[in-house]
C-alpha cells in the first residue's frame, strides 16, 4: 500500500459490543474480557490502517482478544493460589462453550450483553453507566462528563457494577419467559433514561447532550434489529426518532430554550419524522399496546401537525388517557393536564395539576410549577403565573431552563424591570 487508510471509527464502534459479548459468552469474566477487547481494538486501530481491514474484522478482533484474555487469565491464575479461585478462573481451552466466533450465537451477543448490563441487582444509575461503557463503547471520562461527576466517581460506579454482575455468576445467555420480559423492560428503560438525559439534560450548562441521545438511538436500533417483532422495542425507537427530530429547533442562536409551540418546524428533521411515523404506524395495530408505543403515537401527532395551532389536541388527550390507565407515572399525569387544558381550557388543566401537588414523586419537580405557571398565564393570572415561574426556576437544575423560566416571568405584565 502507498499510504495508510484510516480505520472507520463507526466500524470499531459497531464491532466492540459484538466482540465483547462473544468473548464474555465464551470465556466468562466480564472485567478481564473488557480489558482484552479494548487491547484488541487498539491493535486494530494500529494495524489495519497499513494492512487493511480483514475480510472478517469481527473474527480478527475476537481472535486477538482471546489471545490477550488467555494471557490475562494465566497471570490471574499465577497470582491466585487458592484452589477454589483457580477453579473459577479456568483457561479458555478448559471451557466447553461454543467458539466465540461461532456465527450461530454471534448475532445475539450484543443483546445478551445489554441484558447483563441491566442486571436486576444493579441500580438504574449503575445500569446506565455499565451499558454506556460496555455496549456503547464510551470511555469512563466521557460518561463522567455526561453525568457531571468526576472520572474517579464514575470509575468506581462501573467497577462496582461489573463486580456485582460477576458475583451473580449468571451464565452468558438470553433469559427466557417472564424473566426475559422483565429484563427487556429494564433494558428499554435504561435506553429511555439515556435518551432523555441526552435530549433534555437534567443539570449543567447545556440544554441537551446530543452524543447521549444519538447513542441511545443507536442502541435502540440494535435491539430493534435483534427483536424486530417486539412492539415496545419498535415503540421506543419510534419515540426517540420522533422526539429527536425536533432537536435542531429546540434552541435559538444563543442556545436559549425554544418551546415547541414557538419552534420553526421547518428545521425539524423530516427524515426522522417519516421513519418514526412509519415504525409506529406498523407497530400499533399488532398489539398489545404498551407505554412506549402510546408515547410515540403522541409524539407523531405533534410532529405531523403543520403548526402548533393545528395540533390535534383531542387525539393527544385521548392517548394520554390511555397511557394513564397503564402507567402510574406523575409526568404522564402532568402532560395529561396540559392536554386537558388545550382541549377544555386552562382551568380544567389547573384542577388536574392541583391534584398532583400531593404526589411526592413530582411535588418538588420544577416541571409541576412550570406547567402551573403556563396554565395560570393562559387563564389570565399574570401575578400567579410569575410566582409559579420563579418557583419553577428555583427548583430547576439546568441553567438554560432556569434562564428560560426567569425570562417567562420577566415578560409578564407587572414584573419589575430587569437590569439595564
Amino acid at each position: 500500500m502507498t499510504g495508510a487508510t484510516p480505520v472507520p471509527e463507526d466500524l470499531l464502534r459497531e464491532l466492540a459490543p459484538r466482540v465483547l459479548g462473544a468473548v464474555v459468552r465464551r470465556y466468562g469474566n466480564f472485567d478481564l474480557a473488557e480489558d482484552a477487547v479494548q487491547e484488541a481494538l487498539l491493535a486494530a486501530a494500529a494495524q489495519w490502517p497499513a494492512g487493511g481491514v480483514p475480510d472478517d474484522p469481527r473474527a480478527w478482533l475476537i481472535t486477538v482478544a482471546a489471545r490477550r484474555l488467555t494471557d490475562l487469565l494465566r497471570a490471574e491464575q499465577a497470582r491466585r493460589r487458592r484452589e477454589d479461585t483457580v477453579a473459577r478462573w479456568r483457561l479458555p481451552r478448559e471451557w466447553a462453550a461454543p467458539a466465540a466466533d461461532a456465527p450461530a450465537a454471534g448475532s445475539d451477543d450484543t443483546l445478551v450483553l445489554l441484558f447483563m448490563c441491566c442486571h436486576p441487582s444493579l441500580a438504574p444509575a449503575a445500569q446506565i453507566a455499565l451499558t454506556l461503557r460496555a455496549v456503547g463503547g464510551l470511555t469512563t471520562a466521557e460518561i463522567a462528563r455526561a453525568f457531571l461527576v468526576t472520572e474517579e466517581t464514575m470509575a468506581r460506579r462501573i467497577t462496582r457494577a461489573k463486580q456485582r454482575v460477576k458475583d451473580s455468576r449468571e451464565p452468558f445467555r438470553l433469559p427466557t419467559g417472564a424473566e426475559r420480559a422483565e429484563r427487556l423492560g429494564a433494558v428499554l428503560h435504561v435506553l429511555y433514561l439515556i435518551f432523555n438525559e441526552g435530549y433534555a439534560a437534567t443539570s449543567g450548562p447545556s440544554l441537551q447532550r446530543a452524543e447521549l441521545a444519538a447513542e441511545a438511538i443507536r442502541l435502540a436500533r440494535i435491539v430493534h434489529r435483534l427483536l424486530p417483532g417486539d412492539g415496545e422495542v419498535a415503540g421506543l425507537l419510534a419515540l426517540m426518532l420522533l422526539t429527536d427530530a425536533r432537536r435542531p429547533a429546540r434552541t435559538g442562536a444563543d442556545g436559549a430554550l425554544v418551546p415547541m409551540a414557538e419552534q420553526d418546524r421547518g428545521r425539524w428533521d423530516a427524515g426522522r419524522i417519516a421513519e418514526g411515523v412509519a415504525l409506529i404506524t406498523e407497530t400499533l395495530p399488532r398489539g398489545p399496546t404498551g407505554p412506549y408505543q402510546l408515547q410515540a403515537a403522541i409524539a407523531a401527532v405533534h410532529d405531523e401537525a403543520p403548526s402548533a395551532g393545528a395540533t390535534d389536541w383531542p387525539q393527544i388527550l385521548a392517548l394520554y388517557g390511555l397511557l394513564l390507565k397503564i402507567s402510574d407515572n406523575p409526568v404522564v399525569a402532568l402532560n395529561h393536564a396540559v392536554a386537558a387544558a388545550m382541549v377544555h381550557g386552562p382551568r380544567a388543566g389547573l384542577d388536574l395539576v392541583g391534584g398532583l401537588a400531593a404526589d411526592r414523586r413530582i411535588s418538588g419537580d420544577h416541571r409541576l410549577s412550570a406547567v402551573r405557571a403556563h396554565l395560570l398565564e393562559m387563564a389570565g393570572d399574570p401575578a400567579g403565573a410569575r410566582d409559579a415561574y420563579l418557583a419553577a426556576a428555583r427548583r430547576a437544575t439546568s441553567l438554560p431552563v432556569q434562564r428560560y423560566l426567569h425570562a417567562r416571568a420577566a415578560r409578564l405584565p407587572g414584573s419589575p424591570p430587569g437590569p439595564r
